[in-house]
């Protein structure tokens, strides 16, 4: 399995999402995230599995799931068919 990211020390705290993604410290509003994340119980909020290969976070309870790409900004575009390609949204 080809690991896409590693991700660490996932936790939600006072509405902030916080994690290492491949070795840098990312910190983000969950309302900016997941209103559905940002509106739900404490519970609700913990009970997450980091994907093994470090594609995404899902929340069982709530059937929401974030990709780490997404929280970085990298979009994936495919151009004339071809391979799909990885860029920065700046």
């Amino acid at each position: 399995m080809n690991k896409h990211h590693q991700v660490e020390n996932v936790s939600i705290e006072s509405g902030m999402l916080s994690l290492v993604v491949d070795g840098k410290r990312i910190q983000r509003e969950l309302k900016e995230v997941s209103p559905l994340l940002a509106a739900a119980s404490e519970e609700e909020q913990q009970g997450f599995r980091v994907s093994p290969s470090g594609y995404g976070i899902h929340w069982p309870l709530l059937d929401e799931d974030i990709s780490i790409d997404g929280l970085l900004g990298i979009a994936h575009t495919q151009q004339g068919g071809g391979p799909w390609l990885s860029h920065y949204n700046n």
